[in-house]
C-alpha cells in the first residue's frame, strides 16, 4: 500500500481519460481516483459543467449516488484560473465542454498536473462527442469502460435515447437512455424507422 501511495504522490503530469457509454461507471472511476489522490495527501480540485444539475448543483454524483464536492463552471478556460497550486484536476462530463478543453488539459499536464477526465465518447447517435475524441488522442492513458446492454447482456456500445428528441444535449437517466450493444442498437434503429414509417401512413 505504501508503494501505491508513493506512486500517487510522485506521479508526473499526465492526462488520463475514462470514457464509455452512460451507466458504464465513468464518474464512479473518476471519484475513486480522486479519493485515492486525497488519501495520498495531494491537493485536488474537481470541475463539472454547470449545466449538469441532475443530482446536485455542487457535487459530482455517480449513478450509484456516490458523490464528491466539485466546482461547476461554464467554460474550459475557467479551469486554468481556478486550478492554481493543484496536484490533481478531475473533470466530469467533459463531453459538454468546449473544444478548448484539449488545450487546457495539455497545459495543465505540461505544468506537472495529473488530469483525470471522464465523459461520453459518443452521443446517442453513435457520433464522437465534444472534445473527448481529441483528448483520447493526446492522453497518456485511456480507459474505456462498458455498461451492460439491457436487451441481451453483452457489453454496451452506445447510449440509446428512448425518447423522441433530436437535441444533441439532453440530460437524462434511465427514463431517457438505455445502454445497448452494437447489434441491439442497430435493431433498435430499425424498429424506430419502421414505427416512423407506420405513423406516417394515411
Amino acid at each position: 500500500m505504501t508503494d501505491n501511495l508513493t506512486g500517487e504522490t510522485h506521479r508526473p503530469g499526465r492526462i488520463e481519460v475514462v470514457c464509455g457509454s452512460m451507466f458504464s461507471g465513468k464518474t464512479e472511476e473518476l471519484i475513486r481516483r480522486m479519493r485515492r489522490a486525497v488519501f495520498a495527501k495531494q491537493r485536488v480540485e474537481i470541475f463539472k459543467p454547470s449545466i449538469d444539475t441532475r443530482y446536485s448543483d455542487e457535487e459530482v454524483v455517480s449513478h450509484d449516488r456516490h458523490a464528491i464536492v466539485s466546482t461547476p463552471i461554464d467554460s474550459s478556460g475557467q479551469i486554468l484560473l481556478l486550478a492554481g497550486d493543484i496536484d490533481v484536476v478531475g473533470i466530469d462530463e467533459a463531453q459538454f465542454f468546449d473544444e478548448g478543453l484539449v488545450r487546457v488539459c495539455n497545459e495543465l499536464a505540461n505544468r506537472g498536473v495529473r488530469v483525470i477526465v471522464a465523459g461520453l465518447d459518443m452521443d446517442y447517435r453513435g457520433a464522437p462527442f465534444g472534445p473527448i475524441p481529441a483528448l483520447c488522442a493526446i492522453a497518456d492513458e485511456v480507459t474505456k469502460v462498458h455498461a451492460i446492454c439491457v436487451r441481451c447482456g453483452a457489453l454496451a456500445y452506445v447510449s440509446h435515447r428512448t425518447v423522441k428528441n433530436s437535441r444533441r444535449v439532453l440530460l437524462g437517466e434511465t427514463q431517457e437512455y438505455e445502454p445497448l450493444c452494437r447489434d441491439c442498437y442497430q435493431k433498435a434503429l430499425c424498429e424506430e424507422n419502421s414505427n416512423d414509417t407506420t405513423d406516417r401512413r394515411p
